[in-house]
């Protein structure tokens, strides 16, 4: 647009002939920068510039694709943003990090050797980023831009560009958290930030750079993991600087507020506790869960764990979004050494979806979550399953009065009918299928109760949250005031979640061909020869796709065709066996040694006799984040010699 490269040229043959006349020397780039620089044209450039960041997660590019399928891609398009010159951004560098201790010792990684690798995810104001993976080191490599959009969201998009003044008041931090794989593909949450960015408003020409320290997770709360260098700056610049006694008495006052809200709020609760233990002594060792310690070790309301959350076009029904918060992995919080004592870890959303796994609470948050944001009355359930163990689930109430449960780790759901106890010994009582045992309250983002029934064994509990004798409620007030809309900068706003990156063919080929390598291989340990059948593979395919479409909708079909072709591709006087199961991960050695733990799949893959035909199929079913469910089936026929 301003031929740059004809402007370059002059200036360079410019420079070249007042320096280099004198002594010939050799020009160094930096030279010519600074001499582009001095002409200010590198800041026309810099003005004129689109910000290019690849559609693909700015990452995960899939592996090279195998001839076989079909679909022509077109070669992933670079998305031009520009940089809309009425809008304001920050632009957040990370320049590298130090003094990761625990990697002090780790080896430098050789080429193509894969090795552990640290991801950074960030959230801002519906706006989410994540960094390349760099190696695990003592100082990681991290050198990384975001652009980052700063406006009101009250004022619609035709507004004027924010000023200082208006950016001072969006108390948004910038969440960042810092995630490790392992060399098996296994995440662990290392730290999560908030970052007050506002410092930026009151630093000279808009630029300022920090030095982050990152804090650990859960028991490692109050210990450095390391520290980021970060480098903010407002894009356009600002017209006016505020002076730094104006940012800090705002972050003052912000602090004081959210205090005093907070102190506020637990007063209440005290109070509400007193008042909940004088109408049974025995109501000390029921499950009332008010606050909860979020991976930093900070006690917040459970009631902010919780706000309607919409997927947009990513899920489609709140069974859907059962299934989806289902095949997300389930990992209690880790503790050091014994002691059987359950951690308690209640992560945040961002920290949850970036690690792609958590603990029951998590899963619960964020189903019930999703289930407000489709309309319905859910609340998290907080009580115990068998044995006494802890344990949280979603309920959902019809407007009919009916009580629906989700088991947010499978996805089942179970109508609770209440069995009364006051009943002649004849009248048949409803037999529960859930395994949950008792109940001690129950929560969303508006609401929260103590259940006061004589019994807090769910099978006898009856939901009529209207009724005082059996629900003691809390203050609606009093939770808005320390819930988002209501609550200020202590509760992080939440991610929207993103569509899967996975290729779900790719994916389900890699597998594939892995897994027959595998059989292949332990087949010949024990001195077995292995034929595959390739049309027996594909013949095993609708199978898969009921059994998803089952597990997301309660419904199966499809069965009698699948049978129907089994019974024509296997002949009189041979037998079929299948053997189907279900996985969260995409590990293929993983699922192998799993599989031959059961007796059955492993008298598939080892089956001796006369023209055995082994089959193996594959299907992975993408779900937002990175959440997949991946369904696996060995068969195997073979002639019935008796």
């Amino acid at each position: 647009q301003m031929d740059v490269h004809g402007r370059i040229r002059e200036v360079l043959a410019e420079t070249i002939r007042e320096e280099l006349a004198p002594e010939h020397q050799q020009l160094s780039t930096e030279d010519l920068i600074k001499a582009l620089r001095q002409r200010g044209i590198i800041d026309d450039v810099m003005k004129e510039l689109k910000f290019v960041t690849d559609v693909d997660e700015k990452e995960r590019t899939s592996a090279p694709k195998p001839s076989a399928h079909f679909v022509d891609r077109e070669p992933p398009v670079l998305k031009k943003t520009n940089i809309d010159p009425t809008r304001r951004y920050l632009y957040l560098q990370v320049l590298g990090g130090k003094a990761f201790l625990e990697h002090l010792q780790e080896p430098e990684p050789l080429p193509g050797q894969i090795c552990s690798t640290f991801t950074l995810c960030l959230h801002f104001r519906n706006q989410r980023f994540r960094s390349k993976p760099v190696p695990c080191a003592c100082e990681p490599d991290f050198h990384d831009g975001f652009l980052l959009e700063v406006h009101r969201d009250s004022l619609g998009d035709g507004s004027k560009m924010v000023d200082a003044t208006t950016m001072l008041s969006i108390c948004d931090p910038v969440h960042m958290v810092l995630i490790k794989t392992d060399t098996f593909g296994e995440t662990t949450l290392v730290a999560s930030y908030f970052l007050e960015w506002r410092s930026v408003l009151a630093a000279e020409n808009g630029i300022t750079n920090v030095a982050v320290e990152l804090l650990g997770v859960g028991t490692e709360s109050k210990v450095s993991v390391g520290v980021l260098n970060i480098r903010l700056e407002v894009y356009p610049q600002l017209n006016k600087v505020l002076s730094p006694e104006i940012t800090s008495t705002q972050f003052t006052l912000e602090r004081q507020k959210t205090a005093e809200k907070e102190r506020l709020f637990l007063v209440y609760a005290k109070q509400w506790w007193r008042e909940y233990l004088q109408i049974r002594p025995t109501h000390n060792v029921r499950l009332v869960k008010i606050f909860a310690q979020d991976e930093n070790g900070v006690n917040r309301p459970v009631c902010s764990f919780v706000r309607p959350l919409r997927a947009g076009r990513l899920l489609d029904t709140p069974r859907q979004a059962a299934r989806f918060v289902s095949v997300l992995g389930y990992e209690r919080a880790p503790v050091i050494g014994g002691g059987g004592g359950k951690q308690e870890q209640w992560c945040t959303l961002l920290a949850f979806l970036c690690r792609n796994k958590g603990d029951c609470e998590d899963h619960s948050n964020l189903l019930c979550s999703l289930l407000l944001g489709f309309g319905l009355e859910a609340f998290v359930c907080v009580g115990t399953k068998a044995k006494g163990v802890p344990h949280s689930w979603v309920m959902t109430c019809g407007t009919d009065g009916t009580i629906t449960f989700w088991e947010s780790l499978t996805g089942h759901r179970y109508i609770h009918r209440p069995i009364n106890p006051d009943d002649p010994p004849l009248v048949e009582q409803p037999k529960p299928l859930y395994p949950y045992r008792t109940v001690g309250c129950i929560f969303n983002h508006q609401k929260f109760f103590g259940n006061c029934q004589p019994s807090d064994a769910v099978d006898v509990c009856v939901f009529d949250l209207h009724d005082e004798s059996k629900w003691k409620p809390m203050s609606g007030e009093a939770i808005k005031s320390v819930c988002p809309p209501g609550a200020t900068s202590s509760v992080p706003p939440f991610p929207p979640l993103c569509a899967s990156t996975i290729d779900a063919a790719v994916t389900s080929n890699e597998i594939e061909l892995q897994l027959r390598i595998l059989v292949a291989e332990h087949r010949k340990d024990l001195g077995l020869s292995t034929v595959w059948d390739d049309q027996l593979s594909y013949l095993l395919s609708p199978a898969l796709a009921a059994y998803e479409l089952e597990r997301t909708t309660g419904v199966s079909a499809g069965n009698e065709e699948f049978q129907d072709a089994i019974r024509r591709a296997v002949p009189d006087g041979h037998t079929f066996k299948g053997f189907p199961i279900h996985f969260v991960h995409r590990n293929a050695r993983r699922a192998f040694a799993t599989c031959l733990r059961s007796p059955f799949c492993e008298e598939i893959i080892c089956c001796r006799g006369d023209q055995v035909r082994l089959a193996v199929r594959v299907r992975v079913f993408t779900y937002p984040e990175s959440a997949c469910a991946v369904w696996i089936m060995f068969a195997c026929k073979y002639r019935s010699v008796l």
